[in-house]
């Protein structure tokens, strides 16, 4: 955690609080804003736009981490969640939401720059897999409608799948388009005349 983030905490005890803001403080000067409760955290997420959401709360439930996680968009950020207790299920939860840290026992000013480092760190690299993960299926689909297309071809032409691959290729050149655009055009049009 080198450079400047901006930092929403979520904590309704303002000696806690301070106690945060004092342990980030020594990591770096990040814009830090506080919440001290987490009603309005799906407005103050979407306004202050933070890097990062640390959330710590004491005795958390099912629908208190749900709220939670879906109000700060665990997708769009890391987001940091200590509580002072839990079970398997609260975990399991949490983890499912898309919280990048659960750390149980409580939130200990010492532990906050390495869990949220540890944090920021899962972050990225679930986001590095869900992107890899959309490109693959976008490129598996694109390869079906490819392939659909050929053998629209090689049966009304009866040509081979090369020559139909080829055509298929030739005809994107020529219209400077992406070759599973012009398969799904050719999907589409045969679709409708059948």
């Amino acid at each position: 955690m080198t450079a400047k983030l901006t930092i929403l905490i979520v904590e309704p005890d303002k000696t806690r609080a301070d106690a945060i803001i004092d342990s980030l403080s020594a990591t770096g000067d990040h814009h830090i804003r506080v919440l001290s409760e987490s009603t309005g955290l799906a407005r103050s997420v979407a306004e202050l736009n933070p890097d990062l959401v640390l959330v710590d709360v004491a005795n958390p439930s099912r629908d208190a981490i749900d709220a939670l996680t879906l109000a700060s968009s665990p997708l769009e950020r890391p987001v940091a969640m200590f509580v002072d207790r839990s079970d398997d299920g609260l975990t399991k939860a949490a983890i499912e939401a898309g919280v990048s840290a659960y750390v149980v026992d409580g939130m200990h000013p010492d532990r906050i720059k390495p869990v949220l480092d540890a944090a920021i760190a899962r972050f990225h690299m679930f986001s590095r897999m869900r992107s890899e993960l959309a490109a693959t299926k976008r490129a598996l689909e694109e390869r079906k409608i490819i392939d659909r297309a050929k053998g629209i071809l090689m049966r009304a032409r009866n040509m081979s799948e090369d020559e139909a691959y080829a055509l298929i290729r030739k005809t994107a050149m020529g219209q400077n388009k992406k070759i599973a655009d012009v398969a799904q055009a050719l999907v589409t049009a045969s679709e409708l005349l059948s």
